[in-house]
């Protein structure tokens, strides 16, 4: 069975001397700018999406192949891997992302693979899906067209 034991005997704890590196000279300078870069990590972490709060305004295009959530008020074109239109959000511009869910004002193109308006949404503008789910109480003008690449007419971004 288990029984606490009493103390754990002193085990003998060799510490090892950190070398002190000696102060910049020519020599080791030299040698640090020859040596090769460190070796990345090839693991592949999820990133946090990245959220812009509702006091901030925005005048230019996003671009990112992460996710994003928009609370302020953006002017410009967004692309994006995720997008989320917040209640608080007001967007003039084309979207194109994988995935949109709107819950504020767009006022624009939306091009995505699913499209979601949530009963908060406010669009003006013509949406291209694969697929699309428009919940009770979304308000809506524009034309809904279904294709099997929504990113296919896309017109291209200026640079």
């Amino acid at each position: 069975m288990f029984s606490k034991s009493k103390k754990s005997e002193n085990k003998d704890v060799v510490v090892a001397p950190v070398p002190i590196p000696p102060k910049d000279t020519k020599e080791d300078k030299s040698a640090m700018e020859t040596s090769s870069p460190p070796v990345e990590n090839k693991v592949f972490t999820k990133v946090a999406p990245s959220v812009l709060s509702s006091d901030l305004k925005v005048k230019g295009n996003l671009l990112t192949s992460g996710d994003i959530q928009i609370e302020g008020i953006i002017e410009g074109d967004i692309q994006a891997h995720l997008l989320t239109v917040g209640e608080t959000s007001k967007i003039k511009g084309e979207i194109i992302a994988d995935d949109v869910i709107i819950n504020g004002n767009v006022i624009g193109c939306v091009r995505g693979l699913k499209v979601r308006l949530t009963n908060k949404a406010r669009v003006q503008g013509d949406i291209i899906h694969k697929a699309i789910a428009i919940e009770s109480g979304a308000h809506f003008e524009g034309t809904v067209q279904r294709t099997d690449n929504p990113f296919e007419n896309a017109p291209e971004k200026k640079k």
